[in-house]
């Protein structure tokens, strides 16, 4: 059994779901400014995440749902998954982003995956707005006790299991996966992937490389 586990933000998708949303409050810069910091393990993860979340305190859920409406995945994304999930191999998002715009984005191009596991930004009892809240497993776990889980879960091993990711938060699995693909690495990142790429079928040649897809 084969595990695919990808970073959505800057990876599967070029869209940063909270500059997205931060488009909507006015706060964009500010949001853009603290992703930077933490994709470039310039500042602790879950401190950013809370950081981003509390500028969208009061956010009209009309309004974030219309933040997520825009994210959308990266030429050749939904093509390499629905290749994977045909050749049997396990996918999966692992992202410190919302479930809500993984999905969407999903949704609109008519393809799965296996496992998400994400983030969710809670709305007041009224559901009418955001809370400034972030609640989710990957705020202070790591992708790393993620991917063990679910290879665990699924019955591989970490050396059966490929990471691809971009930010200082994918660095936990990008270490512990059998391969570790960089899809257009922040510096701090690059040194510890096995390779690095910038498109979906550069991707793709390296996972055709490892063994995971066959040559078309």
């Amino acid at each position: 059994m084969t595990v695919v586990a990808f970073d959505f933000d800057g990876t599967l998708s070029d869209s940063e779901m909270t500059v997205l949303l931060g488009d909507r409050c006015g706060v964009a810069d500010d949001m853009a400014e603290i992703t930077e910091a933490s994709m470039n393990d310039e500042i602790d993860y879950a401190e950013s995440l809370r950081k981003r979340a509390a500028l969208l305190e009061g956010l009209p859920a009309d309004d974030a749902q219309a933040a997520f409406d825009e994210v959308e995945l990266r030429e050749g994304a939904a093509d390499l998954i629905a290749e994977l999930n045909e050749a049997g191999v396990t996918t999966a998002i692992l992202t410190g982003g919302f479930e809500r715009g993984v999905a969407t984005a999903l949704e609109r191009e008519g393809v799965s995956v296996d496992h998400i596991v994400s983030n969710h930004l809670p709305m007041n009892d009224a559901e009418t707005e955001l809370t400034g809240d972030v609640t989710g497993s990957l705020i202070e776990g790591t992708k790393d006790t993620a991917l063990e889980n679910l290879a665990s879960d699924v019955g591989a091993g970490l050396d059966d299991c490929v990471a691809i990711g971009d930010g200082a938060n994918d660095l936990p699995m990008l270490k512990v996966a059998g391969l570790a693909i960089g899809f257009e690495p922040k510096p701090a990142v690059e040194p510890h992937c096995d390779v690095v790429v910038t498109s979906m079928a550069e991707a793709r040649d390296e996972l055709v490389a490892d063994g995971v897809l066959e040559e078309r």
